[in-house]
């Protein structure tokens, strides 16, 4: 198991340092490594592992390959009435056979196939990998640590913008927010530590890395991203806030419940205020001001998405027949918009549902969990955080910002599990 831990790390250290350096392909290494991960688990694993990662993704295993089967499901051959009307204009302008993919794109598609499944993959090691306590910390100090290296870049470009001008805003506005709740979890284990036998001096020095860490991720997030990509993080903050109040004051289930539901109520409010605030379709309403121009086109392509989508991973292609007026190619404005563009109806309900569901089964994890309860609630956190920053920005949809949530979220639920089995 300790090839497919070292292999784990190097996947994702390898992605996150490649794209937040701007280089083209920092996805290949990362999933070579992610697929060594693969293989050397498979390998090396045993019963009590299986059994853990059963017990661990009991809340719904099916859940976890519905976006990869959708995927997959575009590249088959259907009649053109369901296929993308793209098959449908070469089948009137060539002939042949009256049927074709959903995808406008193959070969985009089967990319995006084997990233949603690397993805996968990676979230199911990480379960069985991060069983130890020890490899546990380490995961969660390297993935606060890369969090931290993109707000970073963010913090300075901003004080000299020759700096780390190759890094994508997006990217790095996306791992602010994360490692805003990662650090704060590495905040909480030196809390823990220093609460039992460990040493005193060391658990000082992790609380002041975290503290940072937390501090430059939250510059980058409060002071220089949007007001939106705030108000994500500052959700997951609540969250983390509301398990710490309910665990260590030792509230009955009904106060619980009670005080769950207010905060629940809240959110819904708060996030109702936030789509209401502007017009037009629900899918561009958090992302910025794109201009009128590329507004218009993005809504066209919004009003020409069937049910299926135009294909996963085909926004690229597929925007280039929806030029703006001014003749410039569209970015997608937010994940949300390119999961929809790219998966339709179908892939955006079930990339929501899996999202929901994570978040209940760590929030309740969080909440069950004796010692170590910070690994759920820092991923409960982080998928709050992705929940909303997914309508705001498209920052999500680099495979490095892909692999590292694959990784928090098998962190958090293979933690939220009693270790009693070992």
């Amino acid at each position: 198991m300790s090839l497919a831990y070292f292999a784990l790390i190097v996947a994702i250290v390898s992605a996150s340092a490649l794209e937040i350096a701007g280089a083209k392909f920092g996805a290949q290494p990362g999933m070579m490594a992610a697929a060594l991960s693969v293989l050397a688990a498979a390998f090396s694993a045993r019963k009590a592992d299986y059994e853990h990662y059963l017990r661990a993704t009991a809340w719904g295993r099916w859940v976890l390959i519905a976006i990869p089967l959708c995927i997959a499901a575009q590249l088959a051959p259907l009649w053109l009435s369901w296929a993308h009307p793209i098959w449908a204009s070469v089948h009137d302008a060539l002939g042949g056979l009256a049927f074709g993919p959903i995808t406008a794109d193959l070969g985009l598609t089967l990319n995006a196939l084997f990233l949603a499944l690397v993805a996968l993959a990676l979230l199911g090691v990480t379960i069985v990998v991060v069983r130890d306590r020890g490899r546990a910390e380490l995961v969660l100090f390297v993935l606060s640590g890369i969090a931290t290296a993109g707000a970073l870049a963010l913090d300075l470009h901003w004080l000299s913008p020759g700096l780390m001008g190759a890094a994508p805003s997006d990217l790095a506005t996306s791992f602010a927010g994360l490692g805003t709740m990662l650090n704060l979890a590495v905040m909480q284990l030196a809390a823990e530590r220093a609460e039992t036998r460990h040493s005193l001096v060391r658990s000082i020095a992790i609380g002041l890395c975290g503290l940072l860490g937390a501090l430059a991720s939250a510059l980058a997030i409060f002071g220089l991203s949007g007001t939106n990509s705030a108000i994500a993080v500052a959700f997951g903050f609540v969250l983390i806030l509301l398990i710490l109040v309910i665990r260590r004051i030792d509230l009955s289930p009904l106060a619980a419940g009670a005080l769950s539901l207010a905060a629940l109520i809240g959110t819904v409010i708060v996030l109702s205020f936030l789509f209401e605030k502007n017009a037009g379709p629900i899918l561009l309403r958090l992302v910025p001001d794109v201009g009128a121009e590329t507004r218009a086109a993005l809504e066209r392509m919004l009003a020409d998405t069937r049910w299926f989508g135009a294909g996963a991973g085909t926004f690229s292609a597929v925007a280039r027949i929806y030029l703006s007026d001014s003749g410039a190619a569209l970015m997608a404005p937010s994940t949300a918009f390119a999961i929809f563009a790219d998966l339709g109806w179908i892939g955006l309900s079930a990339a929501l549902l899996a999202g929901m569901m994570a978040l209940g089964r760590l929030f309740f994890g969080a909440l069950q969990r004796g010692r170590d309860s910070f690994f759920p609630a820092a991923a409960a956190a982080c998928v709050v955080f992705v929940l909303v920053q997914g309508f705001a920005g498209p920052g999500l949809l680099h495979p490095a910002a892909i692999l590292c949530l694959a990784v928090i979220v098998g962190l958090g639920l293979s933690q939220s599990v009693s270790q009693s089995s070992r």
